[in-house]
């Protein structure tokens, strides 16, 4: 038998309790995503949805707990870095680093002065709560941005920003959110500002080195020692990822950071059973996400929530209509990023889980009279997450941002690849896409590279070198491990040029 912290024993009957709720909270969360993809909206609004229902306001699960709540949505975090580090190409997002990292540093800080201004005319916040407010809701989330885009073909250049920027900028927000948490807790110790944005940068490249370092050493270790079996090579390369977060904690730098950036490194790397891997990264990414919600909704009291409707909406707007586009003007414009771009990015600066998980450290630290502030930013993330969401595949076509033809990589759980050296792709042609028409012979793709099956109207087939490419079509193309950005390549502008692609102009 178990004894709790409360001297209350635990048997077998309650397990079995807790493990049904559990279990059927999973899935009924695994039901919600087919639901959620046909209408448009993230995922995490069902999760949160539960999470209230099995909450003390409906059936009564009584979980009050910050710091319990703080502890478990940092350790989701990783494991949601993790995900999306390991299965983030370095060759889609390298053209996008360097504006993605301004869009999470100086971005960030235009965003949160901005904001920090609003929510104190607005509102009339005090400066230290309206800057502690700014900062929590500051960060974007992939999570959510990319469950409603999945339905939605951007260009590299988009997808690869976004990419960059929802792993990048956790780091510094949290940063930032500690420092003025403390401020608020205790005024009159606060460091000065320029000592707080000296030890962000300190804590930023400590962490950025310590994720490279362990990511690179601990990928080389793993792909030596654990190659034997793809389960026991998924959970190490997990488990490396977890280390570079400890390690940086410890040497008080980002851990953020350092666990984004060496799952990077890893997923990059050259290594045996990648889809196995991804596909249990993919996994274990969905069941933090899951929890995190679910507690997220556990945490929130349905009775106080109404109340911060007005004020969620003074400041969400804002956020969306002010702060947002002002940051992204000020990050992008010295890139020469199009003003299309620009405005597509604004709009789909989604906010998710980690504002949410953020409204909790002010408590947890000792600031004083911030209990609603939870409330707040969980009432503008789900409010906001209704009005953009649904609008952003409107918007990409609106602002012409949306490519037609996409390549994209597709999970495959087979050795003779894996052993061959080659990879998949699979090609979804697009309704306006300069494909259509085309025969398999005239997309002349690289030497090595092949189109294997078509699926057409929900029948699939061989095709030969005479077959056309219609609208609507998706090919799965073979190519050798090294062939398939030149595959990407060529399908593009054959997508854009059509078959006299190359002739008249080169390739992209």
């Amino acid at each position: 038998m178990l004894a709790s912290a409360g001297g209350t024993s635990w048997d077998p009957q309650d397990l079995a309790r807790v493990l049904l709720v559990a279990s059927g909270v999973l899935v009924v969360c695994i039901a919600a995503v087919r639901a959620t993809a046909r209408s448009g909206l993230p995922t995490l609004l069902i999760y949160l949805a539960i999470g209230l229902v099995l909450g003390e306001g409906v059936i009564g699960i009584d979980f009050e707990s910050d710091a319990i709540g703080q502890v478990l949505g940092y350790a989701a975090l990783v494991l949601i870095l993790t995900e999306g580090g390991l299965t983030t190409r370095w060759s889609a997002i390298r053209r996008s680093v360097a504006p993605a990292a301004a869009l999470s540093t100086v971005g960030v800080v235009v965003s949160v002065l901005v904001t920090a201004v609003c929510a104190h005319w607005l509102l009339g916040l005090d400066w230290h709560i309206a800057m502690l407010i700014a900062a929590i809701v500051s960060s974007t989330d992939a999570a959510a941005v990319f469950s409603v885009l999945r339905r939605v073909p951007l260009p590299r250049r988009l997808s690869g920003m976004l990419e960059a920027e929802s792993g990048f900028n956790d780091a510094p927000v949290v940063i930032l959110v500690v420092a003025l948490s403390a401020r608020a807790a205790d005024p009159a110790h606060a460091e000065p500002w320029w000592l707080l944005g000296l030890t962000a940068t300190l804590e930023l490249v400590g962490g950025g080195i310590v994720g490279i370092v362990v990511g690179y050493l601990g990928g080389q270790l793993v792909r030596r020692t654990a190659s034997v079996t793809s389960g026991l090579f998924s959970i190490g390369v997990i488990a490396v990822s977890v280390l570079a977060y400890s390690v940086a904690v410890s040497a008080h730098a980002s851990g953020f950071i350092a666990c984004y950036l060496a799952s990077l490194v890893m997923g990059n790397m050259t290594m045996p059973h990648r889809a196995a891997m991804l596909g249990f990264a993919e996994s274990v990414g969905w069941l933090a996400q899951i929890g995190l919600f679910v507690m997220l909704g556990l945490l929130a009291s349905p009775s106080t929530l109404l109340e911060q409707v007005p004020a969620a909406l003074l400041l969400g707007f804002a956020l969306l209509l002010v702060a947002r586009p002002l940051s992204v003007i000020v990050s992008l414009t010295p890139f020469g990023v199009p003003w299309r771009d620009q405005a597509f990015l604004s709009w789909a600066g989604l906010r998710g889980a980690v504002p949410v998980v953020l409204a909790t450290v002010p408590v947890t630290i000792g600031a004083r009279g911030v209990d609603w502030v939870f409330d707040l930013v969980f009432v503008l993330v789900v409010l906001f997450t209704l009005i953009q969401a649904p609008t952003l595949p409107w918007v990409a076509r609106r602002l012409g941002v949306t490519e037609v033809a996409l390549a994209t990589d597709v999970m495959v759980e087979s050795e003779p690849l894996e052993r061959l050296g080659a990879d998949l792709v699979e090609v979804s042609v697009g309704e306006g896409s300069r494909m259509h028409g085309v025969r398999v012979f005239e997309l002349r793709l690289p030497k090595g590279a092949n189109v294997s099956l078509v699926v057409r109207d929900g029948e699939s087939f061989v095709p030969g070198p005479q077959t056309l490419v219609r609208a609507g079509d998706q090919l799965l193309v073979v190519c050798g491990r090294g062939l398939r950005r030149d595959v990407e390549r060529r399908l593009r502008a054959v997508s854009r040029d059509g078959r006299l692609a190359g002739w008249h102009r080169p390739s992209p």
